[in-house]
């Protein structure tokens, strides 16, 4: 899509190319107003972050947008921040489909001097153009220099039309790229030679691993292999680097994951951290880069991009890249509350993988600091918590970047709708390989217990419980809010214990050193909020203890998963106060899926939040009669 013509003009979609012009509105589905604006309005503040624009939505009859079903979006700044506005609008929209729900300019006007549909002159460029550049065709009736005057109202627009506009453009900006080697897998005669029973033996051992094909086609599905030499036989170097690590054999979703990535193709991972599902994709990545005909050097641009939620996730990566020297491939790590300067210096000696958080990148991007055209090899780690924190729009804006016909990662701990639009939008034909059920579900090697008090009882209950702990045991104590973190902290290390805080405010630093401490058992007691809940390998955690109960009744699940890994127990303790009643009925089921104690009082309390709930909505129905 682009800007009409210039000279704006008959039912032409753009504004006039006035000087002083300075503002746009933009009419999208009422329906649609709720995904721009965002919960609590993160999105529309992201969308200007990232743009540079002041965007307001004019929910009612504001702006002129009336009881229809259109709303009016403003946008106001300079044109290459009103232009990445509705670039981003557009896509946070067309994302979910194209049925005609996209936005588009209307006349409003800037400060000085309207646009809009009706009257004017017609476009210099008449049709439809693709729309790509900056003097693009745009929706304009006119027929080219001089054309007739338009009506008023909305133009209905042609999807089908964009779509192939769009595509083709997409083929022109990618037609000189490299060809890509993605085929990198020689099959073990063993594994060539198992049968149908003998591999849904082997799916079945592997806590019911999973494999299907989510485009729908008939495809053959790879044989798991069970070894890493069935693996990687044709890559010593790899079996060496496997070998040094200590490793026994390998995880289940490598089992499955490794012969499909080294065949080219693209693949869903779904299964809880701890799993092996950063190996799953890593050690593949490796052989991409080495197998590439054009020399690592002349690349221009890293070939591997592995987008994280977190820096901590993202470091955790970093760390598990630099246990394995291959062929001399370098990685580097970006993110937020590192040093700026010093990550852009080594980007420019040149590396060959880039992980990075969304917010980060962006910032590299925009900059031209960074160039992701290069990439050939894409992972989307965590994908089911960057959409939890908002970053759709950036990860959108990133891919617009990378080429097409790359090779797609995902990884997820869940697989919830959001998850499988994104896959729909932006992966091809893959598979998806999951570990265990694709429900929430906690871990059955963890005892779970659960226990109601008052939250002035908290602290004391929170202190018997480490001191019932043996020497070696370590627990890890979530904590809904910073201060409630710092303050447990204090209130502990003044007791006498040897106890590290970690969540969003701590300094970079003080975070890394906090979970090194932690790791290496300098302290057995981390205090975190829940950006360490997720993704973050902390091999021996014996406990967990939920000081406060989590927001979401999936974090619960990502807590308490922070132990009973690679088949060992551990033990989870949660805190229920009269506050989380609405979570109780959740959590009853997640106990008893995990085959634990669920408690009476749970299941009054469901029952008693269950009867409250038929009561107000009662009341609010008698209320509208």
């Amino acid at each position: 899509w682009g800007r009409g013509g210039e000279g704006g003009g008959g039912r032409g979609w753009g504004s006039q190319a006035d000087e002083g012009e300075d503002s746009i509105t933009i009419s999208v589905a009422r329906s649609e107003v709720g995904r721009i604006i965002g919960r609590g309005g993160q999105r529309i503040r992201e969308l200007e972050e990232k743009s540079g624009a002041r965007i307001k939505v004019h929910r009612d009859d504001e702006g002129g947008g009336g009881g229809s079903d259109e709303a009016l979006v403003e946008v106001t700044g300079d044109e290459s921040a009103r232009k990445t506005a509705q670039e981003l609008i557009d896509d946070i929209i067309s994302s979910q489909d194209f049925r005609g729900g996209g936005s588009r300019p209307r006349g409003g006007g800037g400060r000085s001097g309207g646009f809009g549909f009706g009257g004017g002159g017609g476009g210099r460029s008449g049709g439809f153009g693709s729309g790509f550049g900056r003097g693009g065709g745009g929706f304009s009736s006119g027929g080219g220099d001089g054309g007739g005057g338009g009506s008023g109202g909305f133009v209905k627009i042609d999807w089908g039309a964009l779509n192939a506009s769009r595509a083709q453009a997409e083929i022109e900006k990618w037609k000189g790229a490299p060809p890509i080697n993605k085929m990198f897998y020689r099959e073990d005669p063993e594994v060539a030679g198992l049968s149908s029973a003998q591999v849904e033996d082997i799916w079945l051992s592997m806590n019911d691993l999973k494999v299907t094909g989510l485009s729908g086609e008939s495809r053959a599905i790879p044989n798991p292999v069970t070894t890493f030499q069935q693996a990687f036989s044709n890559y010593p170097e790899i079996l060496d680097e496997i070998t040094k690590a200590g490793f026994q054999k390998p995880t289940p979703i490598q089992c499955q994951s490794w012969p499909i990535l080294l065949q080219g193709y693209d693949m869903v991972g779904i299964a809880q951290t701890g799993t092996g599902k950063t190996l799953a994709f890593l050690l593949p990545a490796l052989i991409h880069i080495d197998g590439q005909e054009i020399p690592r050097g002349e690349r221009g641009g890293p070939t591997v991009l592995v987008l994280s939620p977190t820096r901590e996730l993202a470091l955790q990566i970093e760390a598990e890249s630099n246990k394995y020297s291959y062929k001399g491939i370098k990685c580097l790590c970006v993110y937020g509350g590192g040093d700026r300067r010093q990550q852009i210096n080594q980007l420019r000696k040149g590396v060959e993988i880039i992980i990075a958080t969304p917010g980060r990148l962006n910032d590299l991007l925009m900059n031209e600091i960074l160039t992701v055209n290069t990439v050939t090899y894409l992972v989307l780690d965590e994908a089911d918590r960057m959409l939890d924190m908002g970053f759709e729009p950036q990860i959108r804006k990133i891919l617009l970047d990378i080429r097409p016909d790359r090779q797609t990662v995902m990884t997820s701990a869940t697989w919830p709708p959001e998850v499988r639009r994104l896959t729909d939008s932006y992966m091809k034909n893959p598979y998806q390989v999951s570990v265990g059920s694709l429900d929430l579900r906690a871990c059955t090697l963890v005892e779970q217990t659960v226990e109601f008090l008052d939250e002035s009882r908290k602290k004391e209950r929170t202190l018997e419980f480490i001191e019932n702990m043996q020497e070696g045991e370590k627990v890890l104590i979530f904590t809904g809010r910073k201060v409630t973190a710092d303050d447990v902290a204090s209130d502990f290390t003044l007791r006498g214990l040897n106890v590290q805080s970690i969540h969003g405010d701590r300094e970079q630093y003080d975070r890394e050193q906090a979970l090194d401490d932690f790791k290496t058992g300098i302290v057995s007691v981390l205090i975190a909020t829940d950006v360490a809940s997720r993704g973050l390998d902390i091999k021996d955690v014996t406990h967990v203890v939920n000081y406060d109960f989590p927001n979401h009744i999936e974090d619960y699940v990502h807590r308490v998963g922070r132990t009973g890994r690679a088949g060992k127990t551990g033990k989870a303790l949660t805190f229920i106060t009269r506050e989380n009643w609405k979570w109780a009925r959740e959590l009853c089921n997640i106990l008893a899926q995990a085959e634990q104690v669920v408690p009476d009082e749970l299941v009054q309390m469901a029952e008693r939040y269950e009867s409250w709930r038929e009561r107000k909505e009662s009341e609010r129905g008698e209320g509208r009669g």
